[in-house]
């Protein structure tokens, strides 16, 4: 792959601004698109503030279609009919062609099912990891209009998978939360690690919002597992760890990529997280990937390890790609482009603001584009999905750090090694 060159870093941090010569009517007109993320729980802001910083490149690139972007932000506080809701306000009111999340997949399944697919809206998630959304678009109910910039939980579990093996561990119980993206992860964990000879002892739900864990904790620490698989959010999670690690139970915790939260790791305290390796996806170890960190950088003085950062970046610019693209602002017609901006026979580019501009010229001239970002080269197959690599992590002092890397090869290998 070409070496990507960041040029004029310093314009990135100036959000919003026009790059010098750029005409002054690309910010006399507008064009609205709606966004629905967790903005009200910590983990879910710098995904917000990512999509956001996103829009402002693309705009210092001109806008779409010559049009200055307005990303309308409404918070879905991970509830499914707040989710539903601001969907429906965005859609019906402010009339928005492309719906750009949620981050879970019990909130972007209903909006999906009820607002987007009904109302003919492109929706595109930075986040939401459930085979069911799989299994609703082979069934043709999403009419094309949904696509995902992370991997599915299949994915995920067999990485889970892959380091429970690695620790060794012989029993486990399970925690999940209640809904499509947990029950899916708490299923797809213990098929693939009992095909390993491990046992699980317990498989337990978590709902929302209870007042006392105790009752859930008790039942799962019965089975005496030697280790604990998490597949909650930070709230939920961090009330039932406490609970856990008060009763005595063990400390040796595989977590999902949910619980990658500074929220957690304090609510919990990292002296009984000594033990705890999560699992992610993961950008490829490639030039565009790393170009992403450091435009990243640039503008928050931070490295960009919270969940979902790169994933919402290539969501948000592949989408607005597709609308420059599309004859019609249309949901229909935007997702048709969507295959047109990330084709591997295309002209490759880094979505900075002058590798944006190179390709809305190529696309202006009826060219494809090969979009290579932050996650890499994004190819989505007939169901909207895409596949990655995966890292394991543990928490520090600082947040979170890397302890290993898989490659597409070793997370496809090792589900094929399953039989799946």
């Amino acid at each position: 792959m070409k070496n990507f060159k960041l040029l004029a870093l310093p314009a990135f941090a100036a959000a919003g601004l026009l790059l010098a010569g750029e005409p002054a009517q690309a910010q006399d007109c507008t064009q609205k698109v709606g966004a629905v993320l967790p903005t009200s729980v910590d983990w879910g802001r710098p995904i917000a503030e990512t999509a956001q910083f996103a829009v402002d490149i693309f705009n210092e690139a001109g806008g779409v279609k010559g049009c200055k972007v307005d990303m309308i932000l409404r918070d879905t506080q991970v509830d499914p009919k707040v989710g539903v809701d601001a969907a429906k306000a965005l859609v019906d009111l402010e009339k928005v062609p492309l719906l750009l999340g949620a981050v879970s997949s019990g909130v972007s399944m209903p909006i999906l099912t009820s607002v987007t697919v009904p109302s003919n809206v492109m929706q595109m998630s930075c986040c939401s990891s459930s085979t069911a959304f799989t299994a609703v678009a082979e069934e043709g109910k999403t009419n094309g209009l949904w696509f995902r910039t992370f991997a599915t939980t299949r994915n995920q579990a067999a990485v889970a998978a892959m380091l429970i093996r690695d620790k060794g561990y012989k029993s486990v119980a399970i925690f999940y939360k209640n809904d499509d993206w947990g029950q899916d992860i708490g299923k797809l964990v213990a098929a693939d690690i009992e095909k390993l000879g491990v046992t699980v002892t317990a498989n337990v739900a978590i709902n929302d919002g209870q007042p006392s864990y105790r009752a859930e904790v008790t039942e799962a620490l019965k089975s005496q597992p030697e280790a604990l698989y998490v597949a909650l959010y930070p709230t939920e999670g961090s009330a039932v760890l406490r609970e856990w690690v008060s009763l005595g139970g063990t400390q040796k915790m595989v977590v999902a990529n949910s619980l990658k939260s500074d929220e957690f790791r304090d609510a919990v305290g990292l002296q009984y997280l000594g033990e705890a390796v999560g699992h992610d996806s993961a950008p490829p170890r490639t030039d565009s990937a790393a170009s992403f960190v450091d435009l990243y950088k640039a503008k928050f003085n931070a490295e960009p390890n919270g969940p979902g950062l790169p994933n919402v970046f290539d969501a948000v610019m592949i989408s607005l790609l597709a609308m420059e693209a599309a004859p019609e602002l249309t949901g229909d017609q935007i997702a048709a482009q969507v295959g047109k901006i990330t084709d591997p026979s295309g002209m490759t580019f880094f979505p900075n603001a002058d590798g944006l501009k190179a390709a809305k010229d190529a696309l202006a001239e009826g060219k494809a584009l090969s979009y290579t970002g932050a996650t890499g080269a994004v190819k989505f197959d007939a169901n909207g999905d895409v596949s990655a690599p995966a890292v394991a992590w543990t928490f520090t002092d600082a947040g979170t750090a890397e302890s290993q890397y898989f490659t597409i090869e070793d997370v496809d290998g090792f589900i094929g090694s399953l039989g799946n």
